[in-house]
């Protein structure tokens, strides 16, 4: 018989009382659950989660460093595309962050003080989604199942077929992009964004089969969703903890490069 393996959870709190409440609570309401670290601060918590990849992350959301919603977005740009992303759940005493929250895909949102009753029916809700993780097929990362989908559903390509030119629809008008005048591919849950110095414009299709399609070699993964014209690229920035952005000829704002793909962009 397989023994079932028992959930992780990382909290963030920089409150020491706070968390120890956290920490009592939780083990009293999900007893098997395994709490591998407590993080003072948000940049901590980023080295946490992804030294030990958890399956859940309590953050809160004001923290010093950095704030929970920026951990979390951090942590999935930096996250191995193999693996489930963390279910994440945001505690905080203020309840105007609730929607920010929950675009950073959290599973629940807490106020201070948390209290056995609500932080149940937290953990029932991740329970929930941690079984649906192991008994559906790709049942995990909600944008990496979106992609799978996609690409069932989508034709494939004809042997030998390239691109050379993008179709990509602007509200009632096809705008023709040659490949070479391409700036960055940036996928999302349902469509591919084709960003030229000239705009951005939108394609239906996964970005795995938009790059085996092209009829370049000129580009680059700097990120598990987003492609670089590497004859665009001008320079690359390091951050005071380690994270590399880009500047790109026609692009007015940083791209960032995940860590997975920074050994592109050290000094020779």
């Amino acid at each position: 018989m397989t023994l079932a393996i028992a959930p992780t959870a990382v909290i963030a709190e920089d409150e020491p009382v706070l968390a120890r409440t956290l920490t009592r609570l939780l083990e009293q309401v999900w007893p098997e659950l395994r709490i591998l670290g407590v993080a003072e601060d948000g940049l901590q918590a980023t080295e946490l989660g992804l030294a030990h990849a958890p399956d859940v992350m309590f953050l809160d959301i004001k923290m010093p460093g950095r704030t929970g919603l920026e951990v979390a977005e951090v942590v999935a740009d930096d996250w191995p595309d193999d693996r489930a992303e963390p279910l994440f759940v945001f505690i905080t005493a203020y309840d105007r962050f609730a929607v920010p929250a929950f675009e950073r895909a959290a599973v629940d949102y807490l106020l201070k003080p948390a209290t056995a009753e609500r932080l149940q029916q937290t953990v029932d809700r991740l329970k929930a989604r941690l079984v649906g993780r192991t008994t559906s097929p790709g049942a995990g990362d909600r944008a990496a199942l979106m992609r799978r989908m996609q690409s069932i559903a989508e034709p494939q390509a004809e042997p030998g077929e390239r691109i050379k030119v993008i179709r990509a629809g602007v509200g009632n008008t096809v705008r023709m992009i040659p490949v070479a005048d391409v700036v960055c591919f940036e996928a999302t849950e349902k469509y591919v964004n084709v960003v030229t110095p000239a705009g951005e414009a939108l394609v239906r299709m996964s970005l795995r089969e938009l790059m085996a399609r092209i009829d370049s070699t000129d580009f680059i993964q700097v990120h598990r969703s987003v492609m670089v014209n590497s004859n665009a690229i001008l320079s690359a920035t390091r951050d005071e903890i380690g994270h590399y952005s880009l500047a790109v000829r026609g692009l007015q704002r940083p791209l960032k490069v995940s860590r997975a793909f920074a050994h592109l962009f050290r000094p020779m």
